[in-house]
């Protein structure tokens, strides 16, 4: 009678399981358990960090759609003014110009995010991407306007300023050890925006939205009726390359990092804006790589870091991350062309969603 017993029982607590389960997914307000009002489409774009953003969403009116991205645009702003390294008044500024500390110093969990993704992504790529690179980047932006490489001594000076590994964080904050340091979250930031701006649209009812800004985006669930976001990726300026790719997205983001807009010649060579932190110089490999991961905080990261480290290196630095790539890259006169196994299936067919359930190229063809 007691096996008996227990063999009634067990159908029960499954459906309290199942039933607990359901509950969950409807309080978290999931996208897919919505029903949906017809949708239209709209469209938002305003300028921040320095740069065009773009917002596209698929609303059932359009209040809802302009307080979604007000929203959006608010969240933006308030990273830039934690993240900007041109404003002083930044936290992140003043992180640096304190530097180095004797203890650590407490910082908002927005800067607490980027310095443990950076510091993941600096580990695995072995410092190609570096967020205490500031004292080259200001160096090399000034080398940029004057079309002059810096002084040897300078440019000595500020890479001794530069390790990402002397950026200590612990549960009491954020410690730089070097004298001289200063962080840049250029090549992060923007992704970790395009994050937020998604996840404040998703908390204004969005589920179908695509968020740009110079090259990098985050999409969520496609637009009504439609397998995925349409993206053209990997549009290099040489007359010898190949095609741009036809991509479909969703639940995912792609960010690209290249010179296809910023670079300078200076004494007949072509340097791009992207600083390698070994040397303090711009890139002369003209290239363009095309990231697509989960998130854009570490996709706009990696994005940088394997145009810095080059083809040899990439593969293994984006297997790491579980991230899809595609790198044209021109050492001698010849584009080549690298990508990951697993980048051909985001064209066409039936779209690969990469976010997590925990949470450049823009779409210029949209639907």
């Amino acid at each position: 009678m007691h096996f008996h017993r227990t063999l009634l029982r067990l159908p029960t607590g499954w459906i309290r399981i199942w039933l607990a389960g359901l509950i969950a997914l409807l309080v978290a307000g999931g996208c897919a358990t919505r029903p949906q009002a017809p949708l239209g489409r709209y469209e938002f774009t305003a300028v921040h960090m320095a740069i065009p953003f773009r917002i596209v969403l698929y609303a059932p009116d359009g209040a809802t759609a302009t307080n979604a991205a007000d929203a959006a645009w608010k969240r933006i702003a308030a990273l830039n003014s934690i993240l900007s390294d041109y404003d002083p008044d930044s936290e992140l500024s003043r992180l640096g110009t304190s530097s180095p500390h004797p203890t650590p110093v407490p910082v908002s969990p927005e800067l607490a995010r980027v310095i443990d993704v950076a510091h993941r992504v600096s580990a695995a790529s072995d410092g190609a991407f570096d967020l205490s690179v500031g004292p080259l980047t200001q160096l090399w932006r000034r080398s940029r306007r004057q079309r002059q490489l810096p002084e040897a001594d300078k440019l000595s000076a500020a890479r001794d300023a530069v390790r990402w590994n002397a950026i200590e964080k612990n549960s009491r904050g954020v410690r730089l050890t070097r004298p001289g340091m200063r962080l840049d979250a250029g090549g992060i930031a923007k992704g970790y925006a395009l994050d937020e701006a998604t996840r404040v649209l998703r908390a204004h009812g969005i589920c179908s939205s695509m968020v740009a800004g110079a090259g990098d985006i985050v999409v969520t669930d496609p637009p009504p009726g439609e397998p995925g976001w349409k993206i053209a990726a990997g549009l290099l300026d040489t007359p010898d390359a190949p095609a741009p790719r036809q991509l479909l997205l969703r639940n995912a983001s792609l960010c690209t990092s290249g010179d296809l807009f910023q670079f300078v010649e200076i004494d007949g060579i072509r340097y791009s804006h992207i600083v390698n932190p070994k040397t303090g110089l711009g890139l002369t490999n003209h290239s363009l790589v095309t990231v697509i991961g989960p998130d854009g905080i570490t996709t706009d990261a990696l994005s940088t870091a394997l145009s810095v480290a080059g083809p040899e290196r990439t593969p293994a630095i984006a297997r790491a991350f579980r991230a899809e790539f595609l790198m044209l890259h021109r050492p001698s006169g010849q584009v080549l062309q690298l990508e990951s196994p697993g980048f051909r299936r985001h064209e066409g067919g039936v779209p690969h969603s990469l976010q997590s359930s925990s949470q450049g190229n823009e779409a210029d063809r949209m639907p």
